[in-house]
């Protein structure tokens, strides 16, 4: 996929991923499925709202993931802030 994308769960990062940092994977994430760096004003609502909403998935995820022996509330990253 995009491979500028960092993976965001421990062990690979000591610490938990912050918000900046999931909302960045989200944006990489999402110019490359859209093909656009920055989108035209016509696409820029529902470019934002797709990074936003991935951005969220994120986050989630990672909260929920068990990772060698971190319990799911260890691990807990809040979501971005709508």
């Amino acid at each position: 996929m995009c491979r500028s994308i960092k993976t965001l769960r421990p062990p690979v990062i000591p610490e938990e991923a912050t918000e900046d940092e999931i909302r960045a994977a989200a944006l990489q994430y999402v110019r490359k499925v859209s093909g656009f760096r920055a989108p035209a004003a016509h696409n820029r609502e529902v470019f934002d709202a797709a990074v936003e909403a991935v951005a969220a998935a994120t986050a989630e995820l990672l909260a929920g993931l068990e990772v060698r022996g971190r319990s799911a509330d260890k691990a807990h990253v809040s979501a971005p802030a709508s």
